[in-house]
């Protein structure tokens, strides 16, 4: 699994990379992280600070918050429907 980084790391991480004093792989290297790290953060930045279109992280984590609702109100809804179907067979006569 990858190893998380706390926003205020990535926000320090490309304020560096940003400025131009160093290439990404120094910077990269610089932070002991992979080059690649550095050019996405980079590019989510990029969308957060409005200069290109996608989704913002804020964007992002309302996105996953609704689909584990979804997730969880599927299931909640098969629940009650194998209940009601349960006592159904209960109250049908004989």
């Amino acid at each position: 699994m990858p190893k998380k980084f706390p926003p205020e790391f990535k926000r320090d991480v490309v304020t560096v990379a940003r400025r131009g004093d160093l290439t990404v792989a120094e910077v990269a290297a610089d932070f002991d992280i992979s080059p690649e790290s550095v050019r996405r953060w980079m590019r989510q930045a990029d969308i957060d600070d409005g200069v290109r279109d996608g989704l913002t992280t804020a964007e992002q984590a309302e996105v996953v918050q609704l689909r584990r609702d979804k997730r969880r109100l599927e299931m909640e809804n098969e629940i009650l429907r194998r209940a009601a179907c349960y006592f159904a067979k209960d109250a049908l006569p004989k």
